[in-house]
């Protein structure tokens, strides 16, 4: 019997099971193709014919230190399957970086479906023929544990590395922001991309003019503009959305959320996200007092004063009371005078009141009430417009607000506004 073993009844239904990490960089040696061409002579010289492939399994340049990886889940579904009953990989580390992982498989999996498998790597593994190595000996788990220590050691040099680029203000995304390319001489660098950046600045001088954010989707869709993720993709960027598959339309969701990216004034915020740990690949939110803010990093494709302008007009259009589905006439607009916070809404006996949110909910002493009665605002608003009671809206509202707002640098220019029946705000 040759070194391969025999099975009895049949052949080694084998999977080859290759990883080639980000940190292989472009090592001809632990290239995917130099893996394979491993592991099939070692196939050929040791099995003795006594084999046939059921599968190659290939994560390109995904990490080791968890099992999620889909190339690899496949692998062990089919294993469970019965579709192979062996696995062959170049080292331990390129199945396994996490211990925990390792000693799992090892001990537990493979031989409850009766898989044998083999590292060609130093340790040599293979448990058909030495399984007591694998089942009761030290070198084995003692290399998993220096795999595991070294993959965590790698991870935390790695986010140092990364937040001292995030506290320098150097982009770190693995796909530029929409508007921008990476600059081909410092990929830390963003660089307008002419075509999509004047599309963002379309965008933003609409909402100033009043245009709400879904007549915007609309306008872009009409003029057969592809949305952010069709456009990288038509640029043979490989980035996907996660979610259902990308029809190509603007939605007003991904104009609200260019117009809250302070990227396209200049600013870059990074570190919003980190993963658990090294082992656990699940992002967690970081809070905004954590996150690298660092302004001045690449050229704006907006004015920082636009786009304060669209902040402030963003504030009023959408706010609400936590859990309230209705937004209210005055949601937004209503300050006090002499504190300068907003105006609380509440209803009593039938009657809608607001009131100072200071002296209503911080203290009895650092404000009065200055209450007044909707109707009867909404009366005296209505004669300072020089309009019907009835006829008062929340969009009539909004263009009153974004003229003050535009007119107090006179750095905006206002455009006529499309009709009521245009705009969904």
């Amino acid at each position: 019997m040759g070194r391969g073993g025999k099975l009895a009844g049949g052949l080694w239904r084998v999977g080859l099971y290759i990883r080639l990490s980000r940190d292989d960089g472009r090592e001809e040696s632990l290239s995917v193709q130099n893996q394979r061409k491993i592991l099939l002579d070692y196939l050929e010289h040791e099995f003795q014919g006594q084999w046939e492939l059921a599968g190659i399994y290939v994560d390109d340049g995904l990490t080791g230190t968890d099992d999620s990886r889909e190339s690899f889940q496949r692998m062990i579904g089919d294993m469970k399957a019965g579709k192979l009953n062996c696995i062959v990989c170049k080292t331990l580390s390129r199945a396994f970086r996490n211990y925990a992982d390792q000693g799992y498989f090892l001990e537990e999996v493979f031989p409850r479906y009766r898989t044998r498998f083999i590292s060609l790597g130093s340790p040599r593994v293979d448990s058909f023929l030495d399984p007591e190595a694998v089942q009761m000996g030290l070198e084995i788990p003692i290399n998993g544990i220096l795999n595991d220590r070294y993959a965590a050691k790698t991870s935390a040099d790695v986010r140092r590395t990364l937040d001292m680029k995030r506290r320098r203000g150097e982009f770190i995304g693995s796909f530029a922001p929409y508007g921008y390319d990476k600059d081909p001489a410092d990929r830390n660098t963003l660089i307008p991309d002419p075509e999509a950046a004047a599309v963002v600045a379309r965008v933003f001088e609409w909402y100033v003019q009043g245009v709400g954010k879904g007549t915007i989707a609309s306008r872009l869709n009409g003029l057969g503009l592809p949305n952010p993720t069709a456009y990288k993709a038509g640029k043979g960027s490989r980035y996907r959305r996660p979610g259902p598959a990308n029809d190509g339309l603007w939605t007003p969701a991904t104009v609200a959320r260019m117009l809250q990216n302070p990227v396209y004034a200049g600013t870059l915020v990074q570190g919003r996200q980190r993963v658990v740990s090294y082992k656990v690949h699940q992002t967690m939110a970081v809070p905004p007092e954590d996150w690298y803010v660092v302004e001045g990093t690449h050229v704006p494709l907006v004015p920082p004063a636009l786009f304060q302008r669209a902040q402030e007009l963003a504030q009023r259009e959408t706010r609400r009371a936590p859990g309230q589905r209705t937004l209210h006439l005055f949601a937004g607009f209503l300050r006090c005078a002499d504190c300068g916070k907003s105006m609380s809404r509440k209803t009593a006996r039938g009657i809608v009141y607001y009131t100072c949110s200071t002296y209503r909910r911080k203290s009895k002493t650092a404000c009065t009430k200055h209450t007044i009665r909707e109707d009867r605002l909404r009366s005296q608003v209505a004669q300072a417009l020089g309009v019907q009671p009835e006829a008062l809206s929340r969009r009539l509202l909004f263009e009153q607000v974004r003229e003050i707002l535009v007119h107090e640098d006179g750095e905006v220019t206002v455009c006529p506004l499309p009709a009521e029946g245009a705009s969904s705000v």
